[in-house]
């Protein structure tokens, strides 16, 4: 909805200068080494001040780009690939951090992919759900073998049980993300929730 009404610009420059905000509040309280990621849409990407906004909202709050991750689907590299392959390039000189999300689902060109300046993939959550004690998931199989190839870190999206943890990790993925570990939550209870695993 807010892609199709125009107003996903202007939420996603709220989204990146909070997360920038956040960012530093975490620095503030010694978590030095965590990182945020944004997804980004195309029509950010069609602002031509995009970089420029990204970068400002970073020096704004005094942010280390490493901390802040960039996260794109597919779909949105097909969209226009050489405007979103160029502003990529351009954060990542900057050190902003890249992903690409939800690999798997859009059938990408895999020379596109050899194109972005990435630095992570992430196996979409329906390969790891399909990973269960009496099958093997080819395709996730496949997505961290690619990623590693390509010397990209793997993170594994939506583990919910230990066996998709376990597994994945065995498969090579370095990181992962989903219910097993935390639920999605205010930032509040996300610094309570740092402490408390301190």
């Amino acid at each position: 909805l807010a892609e199709y009404s125009g107003l996903i610009v202007d939420i996603g420059q709220w989204v990146l200068e909070e997360s920038c905000r956040r960012i530093q509040q975490l620095t503030s309280a010694g978590y030095n080494d965590l990182r945020v990621a944004v997804n980004i849409s195309i029509p950010q990407f069609r602002d031509r001040c995009f970089v420029d906004k990204v970068k400002g909202a970073l020096a704004t709050c005094n942010c280390d780009p490493r901390r802040l991750e960039l996260e794109i689907t597919e779909s949105v590299v097909m969209d226009e690939p050489q405007i979103v392959i160029d502003a990529l390039r351009a954060l990542k000189e900057h050190g902003v951090a890249i992903a690409i999300d939800d690999f798997g689902t859009g059938f990408s060109s895999m020379s596109y992919l050899q194109q972005l300046p990435l630095d992570r993939l992430k196996v979409d959550r329906s390969f790891v759900s399909d990973i269960s004690p009496d099958r093997n998931a080819v395709i996730a199989e496949t997505i961290v073998t690619l990623g590693n190839k390509l010397g990209l870190t793997t993170i594994a999206e939506g583990v919910e049980k230990r066996e998709q943890a376990s597994y994945m990790i065995k498969l090579g993925c370095e990181e992962a993300q989903g219910y097993l570990f935390a639920k999605p939550m205010p930032f509040d209870d996300v610094m309570a929730f740092l402490k408390e695993k301190q």
